[in-house]
């Protein structure tokens, strides 16, 4: 099969359009053949070697751990898929990531896919989506009625985080450049902030949960926004437990898990139409460099996604 393959950590410039063995699934696995693959920015930090004091790869690595395609071989103890289901998944790199014509996802990391979306809609979902879920809703246990601050909404995980919470009846607050002011209102988000023109902390305070994307100076600056009791998740750095007992607060880093079950919620929320997906470029797969240095520069609204193969019929 056809591939993006690194064999050395390092720049973009490492990823190469290569021929390799396709995967073959083990007994709880299933062969899924890609039509398309999510582009993160984790796929760049990974790729540059970011995490290898803490995981080393294993090369000839191939990076890319969202997907949508259709089901070609289920191993004999899958029971829920079988061969021409269509599928999205949050896929383990161990096993070979999804810049390729196939990949591999074991019944925890695939969902059938949701049946109003495109597969390169699709292939945009799983890993942002359910990084948003697990930290509004496993981590911070946001509930109705209540308020959520989402830096970055107009990111990959914002644009998510933004529709799960509205569609667990919260108030949302978002912040954004002056060109995606609209895009938060069109994601149902009830107050929209211009970074680049006021300060959040000017704009709002008592809120009961922030997620944060963006960085460490805006953790640094989102404690006082947040009532007592509330809750601060952040997908960049450890919230300071000094910052967090001064203002009577609690916190969490997120790293995010596959969990089929959620990526199924979630795609009931997407088929009821309360969540839209938001793809901004596609690339071929052959251009997978281009699209990681999209990917880098923090300015992508939604999504980018690589196209490997033509839909189905």
């Amino acid at each position: 099969m056809k591939a993006i393959v690194a064999h050395k950590y390092g720049g973009p410039e490492v990823l190469k359009y290569d021929d390799i063995p396709r995967p073959e699934p083990k007994e709880d696995q299933i062969l899924i053949r890609v039509i398309a693959a999510g582009v993160n920015p984790v796929d760049g930090m990974i790729r540059s070697g970011m995490f290898a004091k803490y995981e080393k790869a294993a090369f000839p690595m191939i990076l890319g751990a969202d997907i949508a395609g259709v089901v070609e071989k289920a191993g004999s103890r899958i029971t829920k898929f079988k061969p021409g289901d269509p599928v999205y998944a949050y896929v383990s790199l161990k096993n070979g990531g999804g810049y390729a014509e196939y990949a591999v996802a074991t019944e925890t990391e695939a969902s059938p896919k949701p049946k109003s979306l495109a597969y390169v809609e699709a292939a945009a979902v799983p890993v942002v989506a359910l990084t948003a879920w697990q930290a509004l809703i496993d981590t911070a246990k946001l509930s109705a009625g209540q308020t959520v601050l989402i830096h970055g909404g107009s990111g990959g995980v914002g644009t998510f985080a933004i529709q799960i919470a509205k569609a667990r009846g919260a108030k949302v607050i978002a912040t954004a450049s002056t060109a995606n002011q609209d895009l938060l209102k069109e994601l149902g988000a009830d107050g929209a902030i211009d970074y680049t023109k006021t300060k959040f902390e000017d704009a709002v305070k008592d809120v009961d949960v922030v997620l944060d994307s963006v960085g460490k100076d805006t953790l640094a600056r989102s404690y006082g926004v947040v009532k007592k009791g509330g809750f601060i998740a952040s997908l960049v750095a450890r919230p300071d437990p000094t910052e967090l007992k001064t203002h009577g607060i609690r916190g969490a880093s997120i790293s995010v898990e596959p969990n089929s079950s959620e990526l199924a919620e979630i795609g009931k929320l997407i088929d009821e139409k309360k969540i839209k997906v938001i793809v901004s470029q596609t690339f071929p797969l052959t251009e997978a460099i281009k699209a990681q240095e999209q990917v880098a520069t923090g300015h992508t609204r939604g999504k980018i996604v690589l196209k490997v193969a033509d839909e189905p019929k």
